[in-house]
């Protein structure tokens, strides 16, 4: 494991985290349910070992412990998630704001800086309230964009004196691809062609509904944060992308251009709409029916900037392969005409490590970093 001496000074070396995963305390002092518990209490077979987050690491009740090991190890900076239900138990200001939870984020940031240790806070990882999901469908409904609003301004105003690195949201290109589109993560919507455990869902359509509002989502939070916050609190707000590398399965032209298909429907899914206020031309050309939403000149303008670093977290790559499009069984992941694999001949990219899926290529970071830094963004990798 690397050490904080490999580093140099100026390097934040740090550890992360997210709410559900490490937190526990799942149904203690007025935590609301997310769609993670419902996910994976009350749908135990979604899950491969059936577990679920209830009591996950306690970090709830042993954070003190938690940060006393990362300032053994020597980290910088920790990067934890605040759980939305533990701050608004309904999800909204209508039903109320938990102070409890306010009380063990303030704890928890109080131990940090104790120790030197600087918070960089993640305001949404996942964990949907229960109660706006079962309301208008979470991330499906407009609602929502107002309702993370509100929380964020929440956050904001209860830790923003000493929280100075702010990310909206960690890897909404997760939620859509995992919780839309295979199903396999909460809330488990998807076409039944794709998972016929799916009890609801439509990855043709869904996908692009929720990326639309995770990002109108991200632009409100922000600008809160530049209107209310920013000149006394002197904080940053950016966003944490997922994306792996996608390199042409041949020379072909055809699998090049789909290589930069592949990036259009992930990194730049994201991406493109904080640089330029619209979604990439590749998804305007090739989501087909309407279905892909747009932005009003309003929205546009909001989002057009609205970061002040980009955060990046890398896995793997892959190969993309151009493949004939289809207008049948259509999803997100059709959608781009590319076929995208771990391997080219049998050969894979790299070396399997302790997830089937994960494929070491450490060369990709760097091509992505040269790539997403194209428009001179401040990037971060999260």
């Amino acid at each position: 494991m690397p050490v904080r001496s490999d580093f140099p000074e100026d390097f934040i070396f740090g550890a992360a985290t997210s709410a559900y995963q490490v937190e526990g305390a799942a149904h203690e002092d007025g935590r609301g349910p997310s769609i993670w518990d419902t996910f994976s209490e009350k749908y135990p077979e979604k899950i491969k070992d059936g577990s679920n987050g209830s009591i996950a690491s306690d970090s709830y009740h042993l954070y003190k412990e938690d940060v006393g090991l990362l300032h053994q190890i020597g980290f910088d900076a920790y990067r934890f998630s605040i759980s939305w239900s533990r701050i608004l138990p309904r999800g909204n200001l209508k039903g109320g704001i938990n102070q409890a939870g306010i009380d063990y984020y303030n704890n928890l940031i109080n131990e940090l800086l104790s120790k030197g240790i600087k918070p960089f806070a993640t305001i949404f990882h996942w964990d949907t309230p229960q109660s706006l999901e079962d309301a208008y469908g979470g991330f499906l409904g407009a609602e929502i964009v107002n309702d993370f609003r509100d929380y964020a301004d929440i956050c904001f105003k209860n830790f923003g004196d000493r929280v100075k690195h702010w990310m909206t949201l960690n890897e909404p290109l997760t939620v859509v691809q995992q919780g839309y589109v295979a199903g396999v993560m909460a809330p488990g919507r998807c076409s039944k062609f794709t998972n016929p455990n799916c009890t609801a869902g439509n990855g043709a359509t869904e996908p692009y509904i929720v990326g639309h509002n995770l990002i109108l989502a991200h632009g409100e939070a922000v600008k809160v944060y530049r209107e209310k916050y920013k000149a006394s609190q002197k904080g940053q707000v950016g966003i944490a992308l997922n994306a792996g590398w996608n390199l042409p399965y041949s020379e072909s032209a055809e699998d090049r251009l789909a290589a930069a298909r592949a990036m259009a429907f992930t990194f730049d899914y994201f991406m493109e709409p904080l640089v330029t206020g619209k979604y990439p031309i590749d998804m305007v050309n090739y989501v087909k029916g309407g279905r892909l939403p747009t932005f009003t000149a309003k929205q546009s303008k909001m989002l057009k900037g609205s970061y002040d670093f980009i955060g990046i977290n890398y896995y793997s790559s892959s190969y993309a392969k151009d493949v004939p499009c289809s207008s049948e069984n259509v999803t997100l992941f059709s959608d781009p005409c590319a076929s995208v694999t771990g391997e080219r001949e049998g050969v894979p990219i790299g070396p399997k490590a302790a997830s089937d899926w994960l494929l070491i290529y450490p060369k990709g970071i760097r091509d992505l970093l040269l790539y997403a830094n194209t428009s001179s963004r401040i990037l971060s990798c999260t």
